[in-house]
């Protein structure tokens, strides 16, 4: 799937929030500068948080509460993650039980973590061209790819 806006990026993940449920995680996989934190800005927006949406590279998590969405998601950005010792303290578990992730640098956590969610890699083609690849785990079966 070819994003050839940041609009377009920022529908996409709107859709994605119309689709997402608790216990979802999505991992957004690409460079810097792909898209990422655009994506996932578009899925906040979506799930009705209306205010910036900072990327989670200091903060780590940034959690989203509602009433400002419409069920509580964390973004997270495992980049700054050495080991998992670290990511236990994040209490992601505790996440997934009423809400959703959505991880940046995804590769941080163990790939079995990731085996029933929503992998979605970014590659730039060009200054504004981002081609979008996937992998949906049985719990998308039903509802990926969007259209």
């Amino acid at each position: 799937m070819n994003l050839d806006t940041e609009s377009a990026t920022i529908s996409l993940g709107k859709q994605l929030a119309d689709a997402l449920r608790p216990g979802d995680k999505i991992a957004l996989t690409g460079t810097l500068g792909a898209g990422k934190t655009t994506l996932a800005r578009g899925i906040l927006r979506g799930l009705g948080f209306i205010d910036e949406v900072p990327s989670p590279t200091f903060a780590i998590v940034q959690q989203y509460e509602p009433p400002e969405v419409r069920l509580p998601v964390a973004h997270v950005d495992f980049y700054r993650i050495e080991g998992p010792d670290e990511i236990q303290e994040l209490g992601l578990d505790d996440v997934l039980m009423d809400g959703a992730i959505i991880a940046e640098w995804p590769d941080r956590m163990p790939a079995s973590f990731w085996a029933d969610g929503l992998q979605l890699t970014l590659q730039i083609e060009n200054d504004n061209t981002r081609q979008l690849t996937w992998m949906a785990g049985p719990t998308w079966k039903d509802r990926w790819p969007i259209t």
